[in-house]
């Protein structure tokens, strides 16, 4: 039994934040305490934002379990981002939205959120589609899978000159935004292959197995923190 430590020494996040770091995505859980247990681990070991991401609970169920998640991620000053649930995003007072590609129009999306919410898009291995998320008011565009990945086996692979052309591209400020639009890598990320990804400029690490099948989440989460620590030291 993976246990959590009680959240120390929280920083309250608000919107104005920069997007940077680790960003959690729950796996599927068969029991919505474990998913707590564990979400709670990676809070204590410092990640601040957090997808929920939950394709077989049905209506209800999830939204006792993004109820709960949004408790939890207040408590320790995080984010919390629904997946592909705009409506479900609304009914929580969730901090934002990651849609994909088929998932609804990011203009259309971004009016309803409004400005203070965070939108995020899958992009994929398309910098073009990065572009047009970005003009559109997405806060983050996600680049994956840059490795293998055991979630989506068939994805076409981002290679990390994506991260350069963000970092160099996508940098128009806005009034809630003043750093532009921040990169996320996700897919097969690791410990030990994550470094790169941060050199050449992702401002997120968008991990799930490598962090939820941690023998201590906890250490884990604090690890991936501790990357980008030493990367902007």
């Amino acid at each position: 039994m993976k246990r959590a430590p009680k959240p120390t020494n929280k920083k309250v996040t608000t919107m104005s934040d920069k997007l940077r770091g680790l960003y959690a995505i729950t796996p599927e859980y068969a029991a919505g305490r474990q998913l707590l247990t564990d979400v709670e681990a990676a809070l204590a070991g410092g990640c601040r934002i957090v997808q929920f991401r939950d394709k077989q609970s049905d209506a209800p169920e999830r939204v006792r379990r993004a109820r709960a998640l949004r408790d939890l991620t207040r408590r320790f000053g995080a984010r919390l981002l629904i997946n592909d649930d705009l409506s479900l995003a609304f009914l929580i007072d969730a901090d934002g939205v990651h849609l994909g590609k088929d998932d609804g129009n990011l203009v259309a999306t971004r009016a309803i959120l409004g400005p203070d919410k965070i939108l995020g898009a899958s992009c994929y291995a398309d910098f073009a589609a990065a572009r047009q998320a970005a003009a559109a008011g997405a806060d983050y565009v996600a680049f994956g899978a840059v490795y293998p990945s055991p979630t989506k086996p068939d994805a076409v692979p981002a290679t990390v000159d994506l991260f350069f052309q963000a970092k160099t591209t996508l940098t128009a400020p806005r009034r809630q935004r003043p750093w532009g639009t921040a990169s996320c890598a996700i897919g097969g990320i690791t410990l030990a292959n994550a470094p790169p990804l941060i050199a050449a400029g992702a401002d997120l690490l968008a991990v799930i197995t490598d962090l939820f099948s941690a023998p201590d989440i906890a250490a884990r989460a604090a690890a991936y923190q501790r990357l980008f620590e030493e990367a902007h030291a």
